[in-house]
């Protein structure tokens, strides 16, 4: 089964801070993320998931965008999910739309999401086209 994919609602919640109104919009990340083709991974890692009981997938989105963020910046799981919940940016990147105050999964997620066969395979081809420059931003759509 599929994850089911987050998106942006437009809605406003009173209790919850919405994150595009409280970051810089023209920040590195957010840029980066306008540019990455999201509905591209999720289709190539959809299928990655098992659902089992108590365990329903998380996004893809959160996913490949911690791997991401790990890849970027050269983190550990741990800090990773340390500096995931107190970097709104970070919460930007993967997809959420109001901060969050926990990760919204277990850490031990990300090893078994990067360890699964067919995520490994699909890394390796996200890894080929990140290096060939197939996945870096380009001026004009960050600008956009």
């Amino acid at each position: 089964m599929k994850p089911r994919e987050r998106r942006e609602t437009g809605e406003q919640d009173l209790f919850r801070s919405r994150l595009d109104a409280i970051i810089d919009m023209r920040h590195a990340l957010v840029k980066l993320a306008w540019t990455i083709d999201w509905r591209f991974l999720e289709g190539a890692f959809g299928a990655v998931y098992t659902d089992g009981p108590g365990s329903p997938p998380l996004p893809t989105r959160l996913m490949a965008g911690l791997a991401i963020l790990k890849h970027t910046y050269d983190l550990s799981d741990e800090v990773l999910c340390e500096r995931w919940i107190e970097n709104p940016y970070y919460q930007w990147f993967c997809g959420c739309e109001y901060f969050q105050h926990e990760l919204p999964c277990d850490p031990s997620s990300l090893t078994r999401w990067r360890s699964s066969p067919k995520c490994a395979s699909e890394s390796r081809k996200v890894t080929a086209c990140w290096a060939s420059g197939a996945l870096r931003p380009s001026c004009r759509r960050a600008e956009a």
